[in-house]
């Protein structure tokens, strides 16, 4: 049994910051350390600390990079040199600055590995210089759940200079589409994030417009940076990189994890991690459509990714049926990437010169790498354990033989494709494999030496690869495909080549299982078995934890659960003493300041616009909030009347809260797509209708984008109502004055859970086995702040006010009221 995880770094565990009070009497850092071109630093939460201030080599870097989870707080300083640095961390209490809650830490950042024809003429893809800092006038804006709707950034958008604000990530990205504006820009995203609605047919959309002069880079924060159901596509651009980010669950258009559409030069995406993605029409795309595709685009390096049991990995081409004989126009290179149970396309090769190696092919249940249509790949010193067919080329050897000994049309894998050309130098093969070398007497068939004669094979024509003795030697133009006559181009030999440093097979092994994917591998675990090298069936285990996958993340400092809005004058003395505005925050590079994009540092509401009350039969109505482009339905669809609902037309996702358990019956226009998302989780709906059982608690629903017509119907659960304290959903509970809800301690019990709130000490404690969720309400019911599994909060930041608490827990919802 293999664990296809990286090891990660033991957890703290203590309280998260801003939320609980600890017992910790000095602020000390648990576990610090460098990664590529980055550094982190983890430490256990001060009590009374606010927030904190982090610094690298003296710079103090942005507060959204510092964010707590369950039992620590963590800071993530990417843009750094390889070297040496040092971290600072300060407790920032209601005196300021504390010089007593201060530890510093020295640690080593490593170098990227910029190897590849992303980097030809001197070109560095993305925001980043070629020692790791950012480039000169780049701009940062920050990605999370809150902000990809609400960050906005000034951008250049004529040829005089006029700047145009631009709202969220995408529509920043639209504007820099125009051509106008030069400064780089680094995306860096925090957390799970899902759908947005301004995406594109469901996929971020990087089109730079042809600009030689834009430089982007979309960077995932930390360990837990997720693309949560949409995926990346790349058109039309030059001079971008992706990496550190996760990808799962992609339901758009396309269908691609990351693609790479036409025009597209000196790209360079690297370290990510390629999950499942939903299921498409076809059958080949049960497992998701292409992880990491790329047509049309040149000069392009894939390195040090995680391909975790995709069904095709790596498509490489033009357009299906564009031919082109022995093109020199198309470089790309794919090294260090670990295809991790992955079935087919590492890569499959179209017309195109590429550079394959110290990759390592880890049970791969189809095949390795494939070429057809007149492509060259060079397969340099790569790893293959258990690859049923290291490499194939269409229509000859392996891929007509498969393993028998009559050649066979039905066999052939590539749609019988004309074939192409492989060179292949220094590679390691074990386990149950087969291969024919061009010229040989004998091969390796499933694992067993056989004579080629006895096979009835000719291996000077049905061969699967040119196997030469030195990494200069060429292949003769004499040695031609089967089909279509195309001989190798040689490009590794010519003036494009690039200089490279390449590894022995066995320690690229190592090094790719050390380093590909995301830092320390990620926060995603699993475990593949044996059984998963010659299986290219979904596993639906894996299929369901990445359906069901949640965020660790509690709050990102600046934009998290420390600032309260408030209409007090208190509130907004906190609130305008603590917000950042968006050209004022500072550069998380230890070296440089730049200017700095994101949402001003202030909690909205969680739910906003419309709040609709749903009536239990024979009982009291039951308070519904939800945000979106809703109106409320009057109307029959699919023959049920809907006297109690919402429906949404225009938007792609709403978010609601539930204070009791429900039915909820989502209702889709029949001639529509019919798949939906229940926080994260996909269902299908039959006849236009799914329903779903919900918990009290908070929800965030998804629709697929070409739905017209998305309807919401609830109807109340049978749930206990013996709390000591009105229904929050009453209107008298709304309309209630501030004088009739004060109190010193308040105590409600249900159902054997406790919840106590001390005026003296600004302490809640909730006392049951599990707590879902905590929020806390303003007395109208407007949603101030979230937290996520705690049981002790510590309220002393809250203004002076009147508040509601909700819990939800185990025993169902508590709600209590409280005065500050």
């Amino acid at each position: 049994m293999k664990n296809s995880s990286h090891k990660n770094s033991l957890l703290v565990s203590t309280i998260a910051f801003g939320l609980a009070a600890t017992a910790a009497n000095a602020l000390t850092i648990q576990e610090a350390g460098g990664w590529f071109e980055t550094a982190y630093a983890k430490w256990t939460p001060v009590s009374g600390a606010t927030k904190y201030n982090v610094y690298c080599d003296g710079v103090k870097i942005d507060d959204a990079l510092i964010r707590t989870y369950s039992g620590y707080v963590r800071a993530d300083i990417p843009g750094i040199s390889a070297g040496s640095h040092t971290i600072k961390v300060a407790a920032v209490t209601a005196s300021g600055e504390s010089s007593s809650e201060v530890t510093t830490k020295t640690i080593t950042a490593i170098a990227h590995d910029r190897s590849g024809f992303a980097f030809s003429d001197g070109r560095v893809p993305g925001a980043y210089k070629a020692d790791g800092t950012l480039k000169n006038g780049a701009v940062i804006i920050y990605m999370s759940e809150a902000t990809k709707e609400t960050v906005t950034m000034d951008v250049t958008t004529n040829s005089k200079g006029t700047k145009t604000t631009c709202k969220s990530v995408q529509g920043i990205l639209n504007c820099y589409k125009k051509g106008y504006e030069t400064r780089p820009l680094d995306i860096r995203l925090i957390g799970n994030v899902t759908d947005s609605d301004s995406l594109v047919g469901g996929d971020m959309m990087i089109d730079l417009g042809n600009s030689t002069n834009s430089y982007v880079t979309v960077e995932g924060i930390g360990e837990d940076a997720t693309v949560n159901g949409w995926g990346i596509r790349i058109k039309n651009a030059q001079n971008v990189e992706v990496r550190n980010v996760g990808i799962m669950n992609v339901n758009s258009g396309e269908g691609d994890n990351i693609g790479l559409q036409q025009g597209n030069a000196h790209i360079w995406v690297h370290n990510n991690d390629f999950f499942y993605g939903d299921a498409g029409s076809d059958a080949d795309q049960a497992k998701g459509d292409g992880a990491l595709d790329c047509k049309k685009s040149s000069y392009v390096t894939f390195s040090y990714n995680h391909f975790w049991d995709n069904g095709k990995s790596n498509l490489l081409g033009l357009s299906e049926g564009v031919y082109s004989y022995n093109s020199t126009d198309y470089y790309i290179t794919y090294h260090h990437n670990w295809y991790d149970h992955s079935d087919s396309r590492h890569p499959r090769v179209r017309f195109y010169n590429a550079h394959v190696y110290n990759n390592y092919y880890d049970g791969n249940a189809k095949y390795g790498a494939g070429s057809t249509q007149g492509s060259s790949v060079f397969m340099e010193g790569n790893y293959f354990r258990n690859c049923k067919y290291p490499m194939l080329t269409s229509m000859q050897g392996s891929d007509l033989y498969a393993g028998t000994a009559t050649s066979s049309t039905e066999n052939a894998t590539f749609s019988k494709e004309p074939g192409g050309s492989i060179k292949a130098f220094n590679n390691f093969m074990e386990g149950g494999y087969t291969f024919i070398p061009y010229g040989a007497t004998s091969y390796v068939n499933k694992g067993e030496s056989v004579s080629a004669a006895t096979m009835n094979v000719n291996t000077q024509t049905d061969f699967d690869a040119y196997v030469v003795k030195s990494a200069k030697e060429t292949v003769p133009n004499s040695v031609k495909s089967k089909s279509g006559a195309h001989y190798y181009s040689n490009f590794d030999t010519g003036s494009k080549m690039y200089s490279y440093k390449a590894e022995e097979p066995a320690a690229a092994k190592t090094t790719v299982t050390t380093y590909a994917g995301r830092m320390h591998g990620g926060d995603f675990q699993w475990t593949f078995t044996a059984a998963d090298d010659e299986s290219y069936a979904v596993n639906t285990a894996l299929k369901n934890k990445l359906n069901n996958y949640t965020s660790a993340l509690k709050s990102i400092q600046g934009t998290g659960a420390i600032i309260i809005t408030s209409s007090s004058s208190e509130a907004e003395k906190s609130s305008s003493s603590q917000a950042k505005s968006s050209s004022s925050m500072s550069s998380s590079s230890c070296s440089e300041k730049v200017s700095s994009s994101s949402v001003a540092a202030s909690v909205k509401p969680i739910f906003e616009s419309v709040s609709h009350n749903f009536t239990e039969s024979g009982n009291s109505s039951e308070y519904f909030a939800i945000s979106g482009n809703l109106t409320k339905a009057s109307t029959t669809v699919n023959g049920k009347e809907l006297t109690q609902a919402l429906k949404m037309e225009s938007a792609t996702s709403i978010q609601f809260t539930l204070e009791k358990a429900a039915t909820v019956t989502l209702t889709f226009n029949a001639d529509f797509a019919k798949k939906v998302k229940v926080n994260g989780k996909a269902y299908t709906a039959n006849a236009g209708i799914v329903k779903v059982n919900l918990d009290a608690g908070d929800y965030t629903i998804t629709k697929g984008y070409m739905a017209n017509l998305f309807v919401i119907d609830v109807e109340i659960g049978n749930v206990s109502s013996s709390s000591s304290v009105a229904d929050l959903s009453s209107s008298s509970t709304e309309n209630k004055s501030s004088s009739s809800l004060t109190t010193a301690i308040t105590t409600v019990k249900q159902n054997t859970a406790t919840m106590r709130f001390s005026r003296a000490t600004n302490h809640l404690s909730i006392e049951c086995a599990r707590v879902k969720n905590v929020a806390i309400l303003s007395a109208n019911g407007q949603v101030l702040l979230r937290a996520d599994g705690q049981k002790e909060l510590n309220l002393s930041n809250l203004p002076r006010g009147m508040y509601i608490i909700r819990a939800v827990t185990e025993n169902g919802t508590q709600l209590m009221k409280i005065q500050k």
